[in-house]
């Protein structure tokens, strides 16, 4: 029995499911260009058929028409239709990728150095954390289709982060003893078996200055079985605590249906059971969960889990961002009515957050000052440790949905323009 639907095979499972030709050579045409992968329990647990297309699920794992502007989309379609081979379309594809930003927020600037030459696979943005993006971890269960790592999964090595050496993680840590965080990421290092894992979790005992080892994931989401199923990943949790260290799981949590089935409400506890902290975090996205009601839900849902709301974050500049990203207005105000409708203690996720290329900026408000309607901004982390904390404005805008479509308010130029970085 399938276990996995990919790329364009997903136009076979839609019409297993019923859905037209129309809509299966959409399917065809946007995962030519962007990755889709939908594992069986999205299909048969989360996804309800009978809401197709406005499922959130569905909307959130399935390729739409919008995901694609007209000059990706059109290309792309005529050769489909035109009966081209995989190899044309495959040569076509790899051009008109660039156009979609595959690297947004200056991820390549955040690959550090060793004796001068560019360490592949990690990042060091923030002074105290590290991300490294294991090779065999550089997939998931299922793909989320805003997902902005999305170059990671297409298939081609110029546009993906990977490290295949531990030794190289290790090395660079021991010479940056700032470093207390280390962020295993991809992707999800939840693809990869235990004892691949461990390779890469063990050496992080013996540096002592890392004292939080986080494990960026979706798989309690997409495939709880992969806790339930192995007691060995358990074992290296409770490992990993006993030596000292805080196990942080990152979990992404778009809809409060992926934390609703009794898998995944197992798979949590045993985690938390192991000594594990849960957090969770997601963008505010159209069609997925741009709702008050859908947030209030899902971090009820958390604390009641005992999951710790993290992030609300804006959608990132890059792939099916137009069919997804919502205004920054919308998005703080979502946001915003979200926590009054919760207690305290699910009122911890910060947000809406724009990770950008100078940091996270946070929208905290808006507000009107001399006349001037303005949103209320401010740097959480900070590219410069100098600008963490620092709050600035910018002038109001109904439509803007990134940064970049924000202007300065009360200042010549946005904070980290004037000490050396740049947007």
């Amino acid at each position: 029995m399938t276990r996995t639907w990919r790329g364009t095979r997903l136009a076979d499972l839609a019409a297993e499911r019923g859905l037209d030709e129309a809509y299966r050579h959409e399917i065809r045409v946007v995962a030519s260009v962007l990755p889709f992968k939908v594992d069986r329990y999205v299909v048969d647990e989360l996804i309800d058929w009978s809401a197709v297309p406005d499922d959130p699920i569905f909307r959130l794992t399935f390729p739409a028409r919008g995901m694609l502007p007209d000059d990706v989309y059109e290309p792309v379609s005529k050769l489909i239709r035109d009966g081209a081979g995989e190899r044309e379309v495959r040569a076509a594809v790899t051009d008109l990728r660039r156009r979609l930003n595959p690297h947004p927020s200056g991820q390549a600037d955040n690959v550090p150095l060793l004796n001068g030459d560019p360490v592949g696979g990690l990042q060091h943005k923030y002074r105290h954390t590290v991300l490294v993006f294991p090779s065999p971890g550089q997939t998931c269960h299922s793909y989320c289709g805003y997902c902005f790592r999305w170059a990671q999964f297409v298939g081609e090595p110029g546009l993906r982060f990977a490290s295949s050496r531990p030794e190289d993680m290790v090395t660079y840590l021991r010479r940056h003893p700032e470093v207390t965080d280390v962020l295993l990421t991809g992707g999800d290092p939840l693809v990869m078996s235990t004892p691949v894992l461990r390779r890469w979790i063990d050496p992080l005992l013996d540096i002592g200055h890392v004292s939080t080892i986080r494990i960026g994931t979706k798989a309690l989401a997409y495939a709880p079985s992969r806790v339930t199923d192995d007691p060995t990943l358990l074992h290296l949790v409770e490992r990993c605590v006993r030596a000292g260290r805080q196990v942080a799981v990152m979990m992404h949590v778009s809809h409060a249906r992926e934390l609703a089935t009794d898998s995944a409400r197992r798979a949590i506890a045993l985690l938390r059971g192991a000594g594990a902290t849960l957090r969770a975090q997601a963008p505010i996205i159209r069609h997925v969960n741009d709702d008050p009601a859908a947030w209030a839900d899902m971090w009820q849902a958390m604390v009641s889990l005992g999951i710790a709301p993290y992030y609300s974050f804006v959608e990132r500049d890059t792939g099916a961002m137009a069919w997804f990203e919502v205004p920054l207005a919308r998005a703080l105000a979502v946001h915003t009515e979200a926590q009054r409708r919760v207690g305290g203690l699910a009122r911890t996720a910060r947000g809406p957050v724009m990770s950008a290329t100078p940091g996270k900026i946070v929208i905290d408000g808006e507000t009107t000052v001399g006349g001037e309607r303005v949103f209320v901004l401010r740097m959480l982390q900070a590219r410069d440790p100098a600008l963490t904390g620092r709050v600035f404005f910018a002038h109001h805008s109904a439509d803007a949905t990134w940064i970049d479509g924000l202007r300065p308010a009360f200042a010549p130029h946005w904070p980290w323009e004037t000490t050396g970085g740049s947007e």
